[in-house]
């Protein structure tokens, strides 16, 4: 495995590559979720590349940048036996300069639940994937469904800039006892996982209800926050996979989406219906 820094090294290294180009996108603190990103990337590329790099742009004042978990050596070897080919592993000033050209979310999707409350977030996400499509030049990007809001607006961006990459989404990874793999995670005690386990729980109340014919957003919604009760809950919505809002739950184009607090830890999970 080459392990480069770098991007004009890494774009003169991939400009020869033979045979299509599989990217993973990643923060690092890698576990299953992300593992399984890697393992459709080997399945479906002759190359893959990995990247590992906590985006300072998507971060707001006051988050937890500086806390965000790190464990470079660990990252690597686990790469290392995944079969990543390449890991990207640069740093801010390898990715920006002091006079930034900037990419700007869309109005209305970048700026409800995530955007609400994490006003520029999406912005900086957008920024920081777009240089890195255009680092790769990848044939294929994956990347996990639990990060529905920043997944859509990814493929947005792709769509409406014309590029030449395939976004594949994931299914979200999770643990034994329900609870989506996160690198945040690692913050929560005992007792705090077992809260945060009301999260998945009302996800799957919502799509058992769903099941037996139950349709109405607003009812779906209201039961949901009952069994999330005692968490400081963020929001529940229930939209279009267009992240449009929604009266009624149709099968196949809708998706439920919590934010939930923690201890301190904010926690998203989503269903997809």
């Amino acid at each position: 495995m080459k392990i480069i820094s770098h991007p004009l090294r890494l774009k003169e290294t991939l400009r020869d590559a033979q045979g299509s180009v599989g990217f993973v996108p990643t923060m690092g603190a890698l576990h299953e979720g992300h593992l399984e990103l890697i393992k459709n990337a080997r399945k479906e590329n002759d190359i893959v590349v990995v990247s590992i790099f906590v985006n300072p742009t998507q971060f707001l004042e006051g988050e937890d940048l500086d806390k965000y978990p790190r464990r470079d050596e660990a990252d690597k070897k686990i790469c290392e036996l995944a079969g990543v080919d390449i890991l990207f592993f640069p740093t801010a000033q390898d990715i920006y300069s002091e006079d930034e050209v900037k990419l700007q979310a869309p109005n209305v999707r970048g700026y409800i639940l995530e955007g609400f409350t994490r006003p520029g977030h999406f912005s900086g996400v957008l920024t920081v994937v777009m240089k890195l499509l255009n680092i790769v030049s990848p044939t294929r990007a994956y990347f996990g469904k639990k990060d529905a809001q920043q997944l859509h607006l990814i493929m947005l961006m792709v769509k409406q800039y014309f590029m030449s990459v395939e976004i594949v989404p994931i299914d979200t990874v999770r643990d034994s006892d329900g609870l989506a793999q996160s690198s945040r995670n690692v913050y929560l005690s005992a007792e705090q996982r077992a809260e945060a386990l009301k999260i998945p729980t009302s996800l799957y109340h919502g799509a058992k209800l769903i099941s037996q014919g139950v349709t109405d957003v607003e009812r779906i919604r209201k039961e949901i926050l009952e069994i999330l009760s005692g968490l400081e809950v963020g929001y529940v919505a229930i939209l279009s996979r267009e992240f449009e809002p929604i009266d009624t739950v149709q099968i196949g184009n809708s998706i439920i989406l919590v934010e939930a607090i923690v201890g301190e830890t904010r926690l998203l999970d989503n269903i997809w219906l």
